[in-house]
């Protein structure tokens, strides 16, 4: 009998383009599994997924998750400026209100 397999997808986003890969993986398989499985570490050189979160359907998770049928795996990007950051130097330039 064959090992149940669940359908998955791993995506990435860039700037300039993206990564997505429909997979057909077995059942109990982790999201860092299904990144390797993938091809996106090698399709897209810089991703450590040491230092780049992992969530399923925009909710972060760990690596060692294990997958449900037509999860939608994403690689997050680094943030490039610290939000709350962003935020406050955006209100210093403001004017004060009178």
């Amino acid at each position: 009998m064959a090992e149940p397999s669940i359908e998955v997808e791993v995506c990435h986003a860039l700037p300039a383009s993206s990564f997505l890969r429909a997979l057909t993986v077995p059942a109990g398989t982790t999201i860092q599994q299904a990144v390797e499985r993938s091809g996106l570490l090698q399709d897209i050189p810089g991703i450590d997924l040491a230092i780049n979160m992992v969530g399923i359907h925009g909710k972060k998770k760990p690596l060692d998750t294990v997958l449900r049928a037509h999860d939608r795996v994403e690689v997050y990007r680094p943030l490039q400026a610290d939000p709350k950051e962003a935020r406050r130097r955006r209100a210093s330039s403001k004017p004060a209100k009178a």
